[in-house]
């Protein structure tokens, strides 16, 4: 039997799933969302990673490195449904494709390798969609592998993520004999033809009976503990009905109080059409999300999940495509046809709509409209960036962007030739249009151009894509971390008068100001000050006079981050006040406030998962240790010694050569960001001014 979607009837957001597939690099993520696509008609050819051939990978360097990169759109039916994919980069460097590919997913499927469980990653995603409140499902692939055990990756969720494990399948066979599963729910099997993504369904083949049963009936136990329903019935029962069973999983799952487990093998293509339908039963539809939350004239308004409501939509993806300018959506309400006008929340410009399309990677399907929970792409927008809101123009509305992750490494780079300036400027202006997380600034003191972004990887992606994707020889310098300045012990009072006249209006603006160390990296403004003396236009010019003074501090030019500043008091003149100078006192008086506060520099922090034999141990503690590392775990599996440490960043540049020779090639290692941490004084004596 061959299983394959059939043609969506209908674009209700009851008959759509918006997914995402997340996981640890290198889990079968992509290999996964190629099988979803072969088992739904979507494409007829399976396409293989190691081959360069699959859809959501279609970027050269992709295909070249073999991992994904930039999250990929793809959308598919199945049982009646539409279901829009995102395949995601497990890649920690480009955490924040996976942070805005979540800010508009409704759900996710989870995939954890039946060896490894839980990897570094995969708990970096799974928090960041927690944060976000999207419920999933996991997938526990690669059950064909040597040493694959179902049982051990279910415990490394529990144990690493905290969650409950609600185990919906036993695998029919072990490794190589992995063949097929038994469903839980509905106590049927199914087996795979060997070499073909055939199965056939049958009932439970007698040798797994008795194991099948004593499982299905731990399940409604976990079940019945969670689920008032399912309680009662189970209580009156000593048992649930497949139907009940069926239904409390789906709260759970919602709720988020209990997590659907399911196993294959994505490569052999097993497990694949069970995993879209546990999709589809398990995972929200957009009219079971709550109503987006938005600023409208001030004040928060909702819009429902409803063609009716007025449109609003979220761009949370831009890229420069031979079709045009692609602009990918998420639209929250309301219907948005071609040819219509929408309204840029952000700069307030009314743009036409060219194109709508149905996205499938980079091919493109075109669309009359897009209603209330479907994704699509867009062309004909020219302002739009990674993070606008886009609405009706009858209706404005401002929804909340996705978080921008700060950059930690940075790299100067120029044209190989100096006619190429001009494109490299170019190029660069449309790198960071693309990838907010991508920063381009000029150093004032050098005049060079500098590139901070995520890590090592994401910069030499994108200076890759300079080189093929505009055809500029680029010369990069070395990789420098990005540090920080923050506040230890502030001041209060600071006085400052902004007076200045050149003949013609002057300008006025007194302003008294506190600043207080936070323990967050972030900055905060508040205006205490009463009586109308500063008027609020003028305070939030202090503000944005404040931000600017952020760029550079005192120790030695850094971004300053971790630190209150009040506005306690002020004055302003009748004829000679504006916002202008009050930006301008706001600016200089934060300065000179810094300048009288005691100030440290803080460095970014990676937190190491090193994987090596155990005869090497010794000899990448002491590394570790050279490094400036704190160890903070060590265990032994499989045979392999894992240790985890926090090492300053600017420690790790090289580290992958140094690892690989010290254990003769057989350690790895993974990385994932861990905050900000002072920087000794011994190294912050040497470390040369911005």
């Amino acid at each position: 039997m061959r299983a394959n979607g059939r043609p969506l009837t209908t674009t209700s957001p009851t008959a759509v799933r918006n997914l995402g597939i997340l996981a640890h690099v290198d889990a079968g993520k992509t290999t996964i969302t190629e099988r979803i696509l072969f088992a739904t008609g979507a494409i007829h050819k399976r396409g293989e990673v190691h081959h360069g051939t699959t859809v959501t990978d279609y970027d050269p360097q992709e295909r070249d490195r073999g991992i994904t990169i930039f999250a990929a759109a793809v959308s598919c039916t199945w049982g009646g449904h539409h279901v829009n994919l995102i395949d995601t980069p497990g890649h920690v460097d480009f955490s924040d494709e996976v942070e805005r590919s979540l800010r508009v997913l409704d759900g996710a499927v989870a995939v954890f390798d039946a060896v490894a469980g839980v990897e570094p990653q995969s708990e970096t995603v799974w928090r960041q969609a927690d944060r976000h409140g999207v419920p999933r499902i996991a997938f526990v692939n690669k059950l064909d592998r040597a040493g694959a055990d179902l049982d051990t990756a279910v415990a490394s969720i529990r144990r690493r993520l905290g969650v409950v494990p609600l185990v919906v399948q036993l695998p029919i066979g072990q490794e190589d004999a992995f063949t097929g599963v038994v469903d839980l729910v509905t106590m049927r099997s199914l087996r795979w033809t060997a070499g073909s993504a055939d199965f056939e369904s049958g009932p439970v083949p007698e040798p797994l009976r008795e194991e099948a049963g004593r499982r299905r009936g731990l399940l409604e136990e976990t079940v019945a503990e969670l689920h008032a329903g399912a309680l009662e019935e189970f209580c009156a029962d000593s048992a649930l009905s497949d139907g009940t069973l069926a239904r409390a999983l789906r709260e759970l799952t919602l709720r988020g109080d209990g997590v659907v487990v399911l196993c294959g093998s994505a490569y052999r293509n097993r497990g694949i059409e069970p995993l879209l339908d546990a999709v589809v039963a398990y995972l929200p539809a957009p009219a079971d999300m709550p109503p987006v939350r938005g600023i409208a004239d001030g004040s928060e308004q909702e819009r429902a999940p409803d063609p009716a409501e007025p449109f609003a939509a979220l761009a949370f993806k831009v890229t420069a495509t031979p079709t045009g300018r692609l602009t990918y959506l998420r639209v929250y309400a309301g219907t948005l046809r071609k040819g219509g006008t929408v309204l840029d929340a952000a700069t307030g410009r009314a743009e036409r709509v060219g194109r709508i399309l149905r996205v499938q990677a980079d091919r493109h399907e075109d669309r009359e409209e897009a209603v209330a929970g479907d994704i699509v792409a867009v062309i004909g927008l020219k302002s739009a960036r990674a993070g606008t809101t886009l609405c009706a123009p009858g209706a404005p509305v401002v929804l909340e962007p996705p978080t921008v992750a700060e950059p930690v490494v940075s790299v100067a780079v120029e044209a190989g030739q100096n006619a190429d300036t001009g494109r490299l400027a170019s190029a660069l202006a449309r790198l960071a249009e693309e990838d907010p997380s991508l920063v381009v600034r000029s150093d004032p003191e050098t005049g060079q151009t500098v590139l901070s972004g995520l890590g090592e990887l994401h910069l030499e992606v994108a200076v890759e894509k300079i080189r093929r994707g505009h055809g500029v020889e680029v010369v990069v310098g070395r990789p420098q971390v990005s540090y920080r300045e923050t506040v230890v012990r502030g001041v209060t009072g600071l006085v400052h008068r902004h007076v200045k006249q050149d003949g013609g209006a002057g300008q006025f603006a007194h302003v008294v100001l506190d600043v207080e160390p936070l323990e967050e990296p972030v900055f905060e403004f508040r205006s205490t000050v009463v009586g109308g003396r500063v008027p609020q236009e003028y305070a939030r010019a202090v503000e944005a006079g404040c931000r600017d003074a952020l760029a550079a501090g005192p120790l030695g030019g850094y971004p300053v981050t971790g630190l209150r500043v009040t506005l306690t008091d002020g004055a302003t003149h009748s004829k000679d006040s504006s916002e202008m100078a009050f930006r301008a006192a706001g600016r200089f008086g934060l300065r000179e406030a810094l300048r009288l506060s005691t100030m440290e520099l803080l460095e970014p922090i990676a937190e190491v998962t090193v994987n090596v034999p155990e005869d090497a141990v010794g000899s990448v503690l002491g590394d570790l240790a050279a490094r400036r590392g704190r160890v903070s775990g060590q265990a032994a599996e499989a045979g392999t010694a894992v240790i985890t440490a926090a090492v300053p960043l600017a420690e790790l540049f090289g580290y992958a050569s140094r690892l690989r020779g010290r254990t003769q090639g057989r350690g790895v290692f993974t990385t994932r960001p861990a905050g900000l941490a002072p920087v000794p004084a011994s190294v912050a004596g040497a470390l040369p001014g911005r």
